[in-house]
């Protein structure tokens, strides 16, 4: 199948809108005989002030000869049949709807703000969950029981923890020892982080921590006090989790609606 390229694909959804959405209003330029809309300038003109191009002639008449030569350029794609061939005109459909989508999505946002109050309830939650402590550790993960008891005992023996390590199947500490860094408590699975709570400095569980992964022993090699960001910090993070959330929930309740066949 013959690939559609991204300026293609942007000239014919340019064309597809001139011709529906934009299409009305005053001409702004006439180019061969077809009118490019005073509403698709508009469009041009708005993103490069959003960018902080001043709003002056010189503005304008870039953005009339940009409008030109992509009008231009569409005449000829439309000349050389681009705009007949079912695979392109499917790639042209899919960019169209990822337009209103995005349009539809950025209103549903600003008619449905998240406010500082829903924010910081969030925020406080998470400070709870983290607490005041974080933890440097170490642990090694296995499939049985049986074989992380014999973990433990080659420890009380003196091997070396990072030597066992190598025998975890957990892909994303095995080869550097086990080390999972700093983190809190509340960033692990229950099991875990009560038994690792529970540990002092340099001490190893001497019982396997049954988890939904498999058999953990776990070693802390630190403590220290937890440093939370401010709300100010997290802010924008939080606000971006939530309105994705928010959307989520928006979509699920149109697809809850929804008559497919």
């Amino acid at each position: 199948m013959q690939k559609l390229s991204k300026l293609a694909t942007a000239l014919i959804v340019g064309a597809m809108m001139s011709a529906s959405a934009l299409a009305a209003g005053n001409a702004f330029v006439t180019v061969n005989g077809v009118a490019v809309s005073q509403n698709l300038a508009n469009v041009f003109i708005a993103e490069q002030k959003a960018q902080g191009a001043p709003d002056s002639p010189e503005l304008k008449n870039a953005v009339r000869e940009e409008l030109i030569r992509r009008e231009l350029l569409v005449q000829e794609a439309k000349k050389a049949g681009l705009d007949k061939k079912p695979e392109i005109a499917a790639q042209a459909e899919a960019a169209r709807q990822a337009f209103f989508v995005r349009a539809y999505v950025q209103e549903f946002v600003k008619k449905n703000p998240i406010s500082d109050v829903q924010l910081k309830s969030e925020y406080e939650k998470i400070k709870a969950q983290l607490g005041n402590t974080e933890y440097k550790a170490r642990h090694i993960l296995v499939i049985g029981e049986d074989d992380a008891k014999a973990v433990i005992d080659n420890l009380k023996k003196g091997t070396k923890f990072e030597e066992l390590a190598k025998q975890s199947i957990d892909p994303g500490s095995k080869d550097n020892g086990g080390d999972l860094g700093w983190a809190s408590a509340g960033n692990f699975v229950k099991p875990f982080s009560d038994a690792l709570v529970s540990l002092s400095k340099g001490k190893f569980t001497e019982t396997p921590v049954k988890s939904e992964f498999g058999y953990h022993v776990i070693l802390l090699e630190d403590s220290r006090p937890l440093a939370v960001p401010s709300f100010d910090e997290i802010k924008p993070r939080l606000l971006q989790q939530a309105q994705s959330q928010q959307i989520n929930k928006m979509v699920e309740g149109l697809r809850a609606k929804a008559k497919v066949e």
